[in-house]
């Protein structure tokens, strides 16, 4: 937790390093690939990566220096979304410094896009990724586009166990909110894993909770054992006692 004035930037070199080291202490013949949302690009950031030896792929702000040279890109995705009559992208690259990079030129890869929406004008969409891969344009973006499951798994903790709700007067109260919800969080993944090969798997929080969690039962207790009464008639049961057993628990 950072104060709500912080950039995103901070700190966030400091997490990377302990979780570089920890992936490697645990798999040391592993490539480590790190994909960043724009607001962590930046020149310290590069470096720190450039230097650990590890892949990335950074979003980048548009500027007038880039918009220019993408401006061939982007005449070509028009023509062709002109004669087909839909969406059309052109991917392409270019060695691109930026004033705070110390000249050093890094690889740009540039996606030059016109989007057409059925009673919609078409627009020009513009996207940009800094990288140190070595493929080519088309698939350093596709990896960039992965960040969207990851970015799942973050709407997932917020929206479903309210990991924004830092609502407490003191800081460390909140932090504590933030850290309970982060624990909170990673019970719910076992839960996912242990939802394989049932009707929900790749369930949601959202979903988990409301069939599994938030459900009527009566609870037993006695010296040898506490028992769970479920209705007979809850549509998931099944799925609930699998799950239940693959956990650890034993059912009568």
């Amino acid at each position: 937790l950072r104060p709500g004035v912080a950039s995103a930037r901070e700190g966030a070199i400091g997490i990377l390093s302990r979780l570089i080291a920890s992936v490697r202490d645990r798999f040391p013949r592993a490539r480590i690939r790190v994909r960043l949302d724009g607001g962590f690009a930046g020149s310290e950031m590069f470096d720190y990566l450039e230097s650990e030896g590890v892949e990335y792929v950074a979003a980048m702000a548009e500027n007038s220096v880039l918009a220019r040279r993408a401006r061939r890109a982007l005449g070509r995705a028009r023509r062709l979304s002109r004669e087909s009559g839909q969406s059309e992208a052109v991917f392409d690259e270019t060695l691109y410094a930026a004033g705070s990079w110390k000249k050093r030129k890094r690889r740009v890869i540039y996606k030059a896009e016109v989007v057409r929406l059925e009673g919609r004008t078409p627009r020009d969409n513009c996207r940009f990724v800094v990288t140190n891969l070595s493929c080519t344009p088309k698939n350093v973006y596709k990896v960039y586009r992965q960040r969207g499951d990851s970015e799942n798994r973050i709407k997932e903790a917020k929206n479903s166990l309210y990991l924004d709700r830092t609502s407490c007067r003191r800081f460390w109260a909140n932090q504590l909110r933030v850290l309970m919800t982060a624990a909170a969080f990673a019970l719910f993944q076992e839960i996912r894993l242990k939802l394989k090969r049932t009707s929900l798997a790749g369930a949601q929080v959202e979903t988990i909770r409301l069939k599994l969690l938030k459900i009527g039962g009566r609870l037993k207790t006695t010296v040898r054992r506490s028992v769970l009464h479920l209705s007979g008639h809850h549509p998931w049961a099944k799925d609930w006692i699998q799950v239940a057993r693959r956990l650890g628990a034993i059912s009568t």
